[in-house]
């Protein structure tokens, strides 16, 4: 089995997964400040501005000069205030995307306010395990829901009780004593988001440096492990920068050029616009009968990774290199297959009528380009 590391360091705060040496996912904080946009999980207190007719949703303040865009506008009204929950990163110029339905996320469990009952992933399928973890979390009385994870196979009752506490005192600051909203807006760490959902399968390792380490173990950040001395065990110290210790910042400063080196002789060039991003497959030196081909497929399975790492998302529109109409089933399924293991939710547009694949992928992130630009590399 292929080992699995996560990686944890500041200075900027970020997190990478590496899986058998392999880069596979990365998140870094964007520049703290006062321009430091809204990211994706966070609760903002909004208050409802503009209902436009003929418009899709509503409007809200989020205060310091932010606008969001809430997709629904059932049970909304003009001057109302209430927490939303940051969906998706912000297209430039426009507004935040947020919604009035908060969840509140564990490594094991997930809060639905306002919606009722317990629910257990559909990818734990043994009906004993089904059954002995709906029993073992009780829905809190006021309406709110419980989703078990599929990390939750095999955990404690008393591990997921603990992680259902702490959930509860995490979704009651959320909601703010009058329950239009936190008093202030709690960032999400990339540390948080690793810790969360790149532990199941558990890692192998979870390097820090020394600092950083010393925090993770004390009690203000143990909180992170979400109640699972398991994971906490597996904590190391790196000894000094776990990124540099594993030779990451080289592959990083790949991912900040837009050529992406394939298989053989191929390469893609992968390049945000403001309006899509684009994706443009090249077989190099390679003629033979099927070079186009193999170019494609060796890009579709690449791709996905290649996203991911650097963050972007919205509209996908790549130009495959030279196929004929026939293999356009065996790249599609190929894609699709690859997709289908990444994370980021994305689905597959369809073929445009100059034989341009589109994709529309979830703003999950912000651009790599942004959050840590090319000069301030070490």
């Amino acid at each position: 089995m292929r080992r699995r590391i996560i990686v944890l360091a500041d200075d900027p705060p970020r997190a990478a997964l590496v899986v058998g040496g392999r880069l596979e996912d990365l998140l870094i904080d964007p520049p703290s400040g006062a321009d430091r946009p809204p990211m994706p999980g966070e609760i903002w207190p909004a208050r409802i501005d503009r209902m436009p007719k003929g418009v899709a949703g509503a409007f809200a303040s989020l205060g310091e000069g932010r606008t969001g865009h809430l997709r629904e506008r059932e049970g909304l009204r003009p001057g109302q205030r209430r927490p939303v929950q940051v969906v998706a990163t912000a297209e430039p110029g426009k507004a935040v995307p947020v919604s009035p339905r908060i969840l509140i996320k564990g490594r094991r469990l997930i809060l639905t306010p306002g919606a009722p009952g317990v629910n257990v992933s559909r990818q734990i399928r043994d009906p004993a395990e089904r059954a002995r973890l709906a029993a073992a979390v009780a829905a809190p009385d006021d309406g709110t829901g419980v989703i078990l994870r599929s990390a939750a196979a095999g955990a404690a009752e008393a591990e997921l009780e603990a992680e259902r506490r702490l959930l509860l005192a995490e979704l009651a600051r959320a909601l703010g004593p009058d329950g239009a909203g936190p008093q202030e807006v709690a960032p999400v760490s990339p540390h948080e988001l690793a810790l969360r959902e790149w532990t199941d399968p558990p890692p192998d390792a979870i390097l820090a440096g020394p600092e950083l380490c010393r925090r993770l173990r004390g009690a203000d950040l143990r909180r992170l492990f979400f109640a699972d001395p398991a994971l906490e065990a597996r904590l190391e110290d790196a000894g000094g920068d776990p990124f540099a210790r594993l030779e990451l910042w080289e592959e990083i400063a790949r991912l900040l050029a837009p050529r992406v080196d394939l298989p053989g002789e191929a390469f893609m060039y992968v390049e945000p616009t403001r309006a899509c991003v684009t994706v443009d497959v090249n077989t190099g030196g390679d003629f033979s009968p099927a070079a186009g081909l193999k170019a494609t497929l060796a890009a579709m399975r690449e791709l996905p990774r290649q996203l991911r790492l650097r963050g972007l998302g919205g509209k996908i529109v790549i130009d495959p290199a030279a196929l004929a109409r026939r293999d356009r089933r065996t790249v599609e399924e190929s894609l699709k297959a690859a997709l289908k293991r990444c994370p980021i939710e994305t689905s597959f547009a369809g073929w445009s009528a100059l034989g341009h694949i589109e994709l529309n992928r979830k703003r999950e992130r912000r651009p790599l380009s942004e959050t840590l630009p090319r000069e301030a590399l070490p």
